[in-house]
């Protein structure tokens, strides 16, 4: 939906609000044309039911509004006397019209002074948990969300089995563009494989301010803009279920490219504009290498691989050759101790040659190690549109971004001529900006390489701090173990990562004895 569409929606639901509720704004002791005044007549509303002004802010945020709707509805009738169970049943399954069915069917006795205290325990565990449910899903979709990681994409910067906190604040907390979803989960209802949200109404996209811009180098959590799920929401031998922006699957990656940057990779190397991409002390990069041995120095590899920290990729041996082993992920640092290992005679990277299958943007031209250069879209900037430049921005054009009426474009190739929504066009000017994200195992990695480019529409969040960090994660409880000096541990900053999870244990034994000396000597005060 648009814009447009929205306020039209908006306007409608005034009218049935004012046609379902005037009488009870008259009972109440108001004009009854206050129930036709947007905003002012949920103000209004708010204390017709006894309930605090700023609740009308809550109606107006989207997934949060889900929740609030019902707790009104309900309220209302209470604030005139139905207070049954069957009522507020009536007023939650008829989603809300009941108000409108007692509002010309019932004398209505205001009750200007009834008690908001929750008639038992039931009821007011419901309270309890509904005022939960509001504050944490505020929180999730507002200002930090937890996430935790799956592969090992960004190894030894993030580890499988870290937990982080991503916050929302740091490149600005993106509305919920699906506004009919469960609180507090993504795209299925946990221990299911049925959708957890309604793909229609949608919000056009729309973010709060930020306290910084996506840089080069960060680490950032997006949507995977070509998630299409096969066999999960629908039964086998169906295409796959695609879903809204802020549905589809989080990734973590790094940001290696910005709005308006040349990138090129050359042997594996990040080029920006022709120069090295300086990657911050705690990237570590790793790649695969071909490490040579004499065949008569015995190595224990299993020691080897503990040593050298390598938790994706163990060594393997080349089936042609019995003096050669492969390791999938090392980091330069790692193949310098391998060089010195007695029974090895070479250490050397492995870098992708000639023409791989499946590079984006699947011009048959490039691999995964020597690709570009590659102009990133930065919004507003136009482009020349030709037969060559078309596959890296046909996506773009015909699924990031959309016509002022919402319809999608339609980009079609007749001979040497491209027509853009029935037009010849030459050039195109991009709506948004976009991103180049790549993990740091770059050989174990599934990014923008193989997918091209991120929408500014797709960024989640930055992942800010590391709260636990588990081993084995992925291989059954029995093997689970805590790496202590990951817990509490930021994910950017300078220097090596520290843990701080010591002062906060710290902070949390003074405030306990702090706790206890206090109502010790309030205790004494009052005797």
């Amino acid at each position: 939906m648009t814009l447009f569409q929205w306020f039209v929606f908006f306007l409608f639901i005034q009218v049935v609000h004012f046609v379902a509720t005037w009488k009870m704004y008259e009972a109440a002791g108001h004009n009854k044309w206050v129930a036709a005044v947007p905003v002012y007549n949920a103000i209004v509303l708010m204390k017709i039911i006894g309930r605090p002004s700023w609740w009308t802010v809550l109606l107006f945020i989207p997934i949060i509004n889900l929740i609030m709707f019902p707790v009104i509805w309900v309220e209302t009738l209470r604030s005139f006397g139905k207070r049954s169970t069957l009522d507020s049943i009536l007023a939650i399954v008829t989603c809300g019209l009941y108000v409108g069915y007692v509002n010309y069917t019932e004398k209505l006795d205001y009750i200007k002074d009834r008690s908001l205290l929750a008639e038992n325990k039931t009821a007011d565990t419901v309270s309890s948990l509904l005022f939960a449910i509001v504050v944490a899903t505020i929180v999730h979709t507002y200002f930090v969300q937890p996430y935790t990681i799956p592969t090992s994409s960004l190894e030894k910067s993030l580890l499988i089995g870290d937990f982080l906190f991503v916050s929302k604040v740091n490149y600005g907390a993106r509305v919920p563009m699906t506004t009919v979803a469960l609180p507090m989960v993504h795209d299925s209802i946990p221990a299911t494989k049925r959708k957890s949200y309604l793909d229609f109404p949608q919000l056009p996209y729309m973010r709060l301010p930020g306290i910084e811009k996506v840089n080069r180098t960060d680490i950032v959590v997006f949507n995977w803009p070509v998630d299409t799920v096969h066999y999960f929401f629908e039964p086998k031998g169906r295409p796959g279920v695609i879903k809204p922006v802020d549905k589809e699957s989080n990734y973590v990656k790094r940001c290696v490219g910005v709005p308006g940057d040349n990138l090129s990779i050359k042997d594996g190397i990040v080029y920006i504009d022709g120069k090295v991409l300086a990657m911050p002390e705690r990237a570590k990069p790793q790649f695969s290498y071909a490490v040579a041995i004499d065949g008569k120095t015995p190595i224990d590899f299993e020691k080897l691989l503990s040593e050298l920290d390598i938790t994706d990729g163990a060594g393997f041996r080349d089936e042609q050759s019995r003096d050669t082993v492969y390791f999938r992920a090392l980091t330069e640092a790692s193949a310098a101790v391998l060089k010195n290992t007695p029974g090895v005679t070479a250490v050397k990277q492995v870098v992708a040659r000639g023409v791989e299958e499946g590079i984006f943007p699947h011009i048959h031209k490039w691999n995964r190690d020597n690709f570009g250069p590659i102009y990133i879209p930065q919004a507003g900037k136009t482009v020349p549109l030709t037969l060559e430049s078309l596959p890296f921005y046909e996506r773009i054009i015909k699924t990031y971004e959309k016509n002022d009426d919402g319809t999608a474009n339609d980009l079609k190739v007749t001979g040497n001529e491209i027509r853009l929504n029935g037009q010849v066009v030459t050039t195109y000017t991009f709506k948004q900006d976009y991103y180049w994200m790549m993990g740091d195992n770059r050989h174990n990695s599934e990014d923008s390489r193989y997918w091209g480019f991120v929408p500014a529409d797709h960024i989640v969040g930055k992942p800010v701090f590391i709260w636990m960090s588990i081993k084995g994660i992925n291989e059954g409880i029995k093997n689970w173990s805590i790496r202590w000096d990951r817990v509490f541990t930021t994910v950017s900053g300078e220097g090596q990562p520290q843990s701080y999870f010591k002062y906060f244990l710290g902070l949390l034994v003074l405030y306990f004895v702090g706790e206890y000396f206090y109502k010790k000597r309030k205790t004494n005060d009052d005797i």
